[in-house]
């Protein structure tokens, strides 16, 4: 069983119909589905790659020094059995438009605001298919993240790497979890795989694919869909080979962005299934309950 492939060029030409159909397939049945040809340069993604494996080279010494080496260094000394499965095998930085980037390498900062540029536009056209998969009007999924216009959506990218572990027996890699936001888009690494999303009780790997961009709908497109298009729970394993980039890039509402099952998701009588919040509420549950279950994470922002 693999993920959904969807060729975005297609979404043009006569085959519209059924791409469109594919995408829906891939956010109503999995919530993953990975694109190619999307339309992002070629020449950008590999300078993209380049630039953030140089500033990883330049980061290496601190993971080296950070507390999942030191943790997983006292458990190997005590060795009491114990794993360490409550911290994350990852090294991270966040891109936004308003704080503070690496300075090196020198080229970093003008190559990923030109594909933050690019993948940002990818993020709108892909909300306006859902919009239209959905039955919204077009440019309700934005409205909504961005509070009737009244405040603008959280655009970040997640630069993450997971370098080679040594204990694989001691250590899961990134828990398992969803995300708490609207769309992401990874770029991920065409070698080092490691990526899994939970479909049907199965973990299925989503494999590496040259230059593909892969789609995951987070929990406030399962709020605006009143479920039709669920989160999925993913989790990336630690590895003994390679050092695994991930450039994860999140539309998400506003904090103070009002979420809750859009008009035509609860029409013909069908009943709301979420309650109705603010994006910043449901971010203070979801960062104390991130790994665990869903559905009380809809309970307690119903309680505020």
């Amino acid at each position: 069983m693999a993920i959904p492939v969807v060729d975005f060029s297609k979404l043009d030409g006569k085959e519209r119909a059924e791409t469109m159909a594919r995408i829906a397939n891939g956010c109503e049945e999995w919530g993953f589905f990975q694109l190619v040809n999307h339309g992002i340069p070629v020449e950008l993604l590999e300078r993209v790659k380049k630039v953030c494996s140089e500033c990883y080279r330049l980061r290496e010494e601190r993971f080296r020094g950070s507390k999942p080496v030191q943790l997983l260094d006292k458990l190997v000394k005590e060795g009491d059995g114990q794993r360490l499965d409550n911290v994350d095998w990852e090294d991270v930085f966040v891109l936004q438009d308003d704080n503070e980037w690496p300075s090196n390498p020198p080229d970093f900062e003008e190559t990923m605001k030109e594909y933050r540029e690019e993948i940002r536009k990818l993020a709108e056209k892909m909300m306006e298919i859902m919009d239209q998969n959905l039955g919204f009007e077009t440019g309700c999924i934005k409205k909504a993240f961005s509070g009737d216009g009244q405040h603008p959506p959280i655009f970040g990218t997640k630069v993450s790497h997971y370098p080679p572990c040594p204990r694989l027996d001691l250590v899961k890699g990134l828990r398992a979890h969803t995300d708490a936001g609207g769309v992401i888009l990874l770029f991920q690494d065409d070698q080092v795989g490691g990526l899994q999303m939970l479909k049907d009780g199965q973990w299925i790997d989503v494999q590496p694919l040259p230059n593909a961009i892969v789609i995951n709908t987070g929990d406030q497109i399962e709020v605006l869909s009143n479920g039709r298009y669920k989160s999925a729970w993913h989790r990336v394993l630690a590895t003994n080979h390679g050092n695994r980039r991930s450039i994860a890039s999140f539309y998400n509402p506003s904090l103070k962005a009002t979420i809750a099952p859009a008009a035509a998701a609860t029409k013909d009588a069908a009943p709301a299934l979420y309650p109705k919040f603010l994006f910043g509420d449901y971010m203070d549950v979801y960062v104390k309950q991130k790994y665990e279950p869903k559905e009380p994470r809809f309970v307690a922002v119903r309680a505020i």
